[in-house]
């Protein structure tokens, strides 16, 4: 059977949709969707239900009126993504395509699908909390009580009975799993996210969704090679709200599937993968989404890229950063612009980094990771360091 069959076109789409809510930190907010009617491509009807309260019940007039108030809100998704991937002829046998492709496919979904819809959803939900002054003040040494904060925040709008999940990011939740206070009030609990019910650590009934620092910044840029943080973008050490407060609409395209003979750029296999999304709140949801966000760290210059000659570079990278709490610095070396294969340099801790003597001729990349109060963090650009 040919790859560019509808049976496997379809199958493909299913399970990466299935592998993108199970895998994702975000993924349960697709469950809040149902309710919502697609009108056009990229735009969503959800449903918005106002009552009235009681009133008085008059012996000579009865019953007093009330209301049902149903807003019919539309939104549109802003995020519509693609990506065009090639596998190449001789690296797949008739009998193993299916099956590599699958691997392939489902890599890519969570390597790189997954994470950018994390990082999309959690800092408009963060953005949102900002923009109605729903944050808290917390203390980094006391990360408990923080959390403590946000979740008596939340229900005291929304009440008792409403499920609640926090977002903690890596390092506040190494923090709380150190806290002498937590240690007796932990449980592990049942999460339902799409099909599966996952094990979660939980407080109170209160879900506790470790998500890692790279995907809890305020801010981000989309763009043809993925996603980074804006350069401002301070990091949201915690976010709750209820896990109906969300809704993720996402719209997978049918995957295309071309066979290397109608492939008219390669002699490959190409799998063409689209989705639409994008995270709303409800109006009446508004109030009940609570960040704690970390000081910004905001790089204010950095090294330029430099040539230096082989035998005689004798030069230094620099970086210049300002923020509220205490600064620290980590250098890092990696193979590109896009920062591929990071590694940390070994005592590289300070604001600046002397570049080795030895090097020889080629290209070599570094940037800088800024601290603050050595949990949050902010990368400096790449520079490029070219030895002639």
């Amino acid at each position: 059977m040919s790859i560019n069959s509808i049976e496997n076109a379809t199958r493909y789409s299913n399970e990466l949709d299935k592998m993108f809510e199970q895998k994702s930190a975000v993924g349960f907010f697709a469950d809040n969707a149902l309710a919502t009617k697609f009108v056009g491509a990229k735009t969503v009807i959800i449903p918005d239900i106002d009552f009235q309260g009681l009133a008085d019940y008059d012996r000579d007039s009865g019953f007093s009126r009330g209301a049902i108030n149903v807003s019919n809100t539309s939104y549109t998704m802003a995020m519509d993504r693609a990506k065009s991937l090639q596998i190449d002829r001789e690296d797949m046998t008739e009998t193993g395509i299916a099956n590599l492709a699958g691997k392939i496919l489902g890599e890519y979904v969570r390597t790189k699908v997954v994470p950018e819809c994390d990082a999309y959803v959690l800092s408009k939900l963060s953005g949102l909390a900002v923009s109605r002054a729903n944050v808290i003040d917390g203390d980094i040494n006391k990360p408990f009580e923080a959390l403590c904060t946000l979740i008596n925040e939340v229900q005291a709008n929304v009440g008792y009975d409403e499920e609640l999940v926090a977002f903690v990011d890596s390092y506040m939740f190494a923090a709380l799993q150190n806290s002498s206070e937590i240690a007796k009030m932990i449980t592990v609990s049942e999460f339902k996210q799409g099909e599966v019910t996952l094990k979660v650590k939980s407080i109170n009934g209160v879900a506790i969704i470790p998500v890692v620092s790279e995907r809890m910044k305020t801010g981000y840029t989309f763009g043809a090679s993925g996603f980074e943080p804006l350069s401002n973008a301070a990091e949201t050490y915690m976010l709750v709200c209820p896990k109906s407060g969300a809704h993720l609409v996402k719209k997978t395209e049918q995957m295309r599937i071309f066979t290397p003979e109608q492939n008219i750029d390669a002699d490959a296999y190409k799998f063409d993968y689209r989705i639409y999304y994008d995270v709303f709140v409800k109006k009446s949801g508004l109030d009940a989404v609570w960040a704690w966000i970390s000081p910004a760290v905001n790089i204010t210059a950095v090294s330029d890229d430099i040539t230096a000659n082989e035998g005689a570079i004798n030069a230094t990278l620099d970086v210049t950063a300002e923020s509220e709490g205490t600064l620290s610095y980590q250098w890092y070396a990696c193979k590109n612009t896009e920062k591929s294969g990071a590694v940390k340099i070994a005592g590289a801790t300070a604001e600046s980094y002397n570049l080795p003597d030895e090097l020889e001729k080629g290209e070599y990349h570094y940037f800088v990771r800024v601290f603050v109060d050595n949990t949050a963090s902010n990368d400096s650009k790449v520079i490029k360091v070219t030895v002639i």
